[in-house]
């Protein structure tokens, strides 16, 4: 099993699809946004395209979430559940928000991601202890 996020880079954000492969089967499929790609500088840039290992983990601030091992220059980059990668309240510093779809849920003009709690229960049971992703 091993996952895929194929990205749309924007100057306020960076939007994504990501897909749940079991062998060459898509078996689970969703939105996910990040932060804008500033260089790969922390807490204000989305990571670098590459291939990850990733562990399943739960986090006293995130709950259920995963954890990306190896990411160059950056630690202790999440899966976790949040709606906002621009505007006043952003839910990331660097982590992949999930969502079922994209909409501007607070108004503010900015896109964000939907469903993002619900989403992140269907991605933890749909994927194993540990998988590979796959960022393009």
């Amino acid at each position: 099993m091993f996952a895929l996020i194929s990205r749309t880079y924007a100057t306020k954000q960076t939007t994504g699809c990501l897909f749940v492969f079991d062998g060459d089967r898509a078996i689970f499929n969703c939105k996910t946004i990040e932060l804008p790609y500033l260089e790969n500088e922390q807490n204000i840039s989305c990571i670098p395209e590459g291939i990850y290992r990733v562990y399943k983990l739960h986090s006293t601030k995130h709950g259920d979430c995963f954890h990306l091992i190896d990411v160059p220059g950056r630690e202790f980059i999440l899966i976790h559940k949040g709606n906002y990668a621009s505007g006043k309240n952003v839910d990331t510093r660097g982590c992949i928000l999930p969502g079922l779809r994209f909409a501007d849920i607070n108004g503010d003009g900015n896109i964000d991601v939907a469903e993002s709690t619900k989403t992140m229960k269907l991605l933890y049971e749909a994927l194993p202890k540990t998988f590979k992703l796959i960022i393009t």
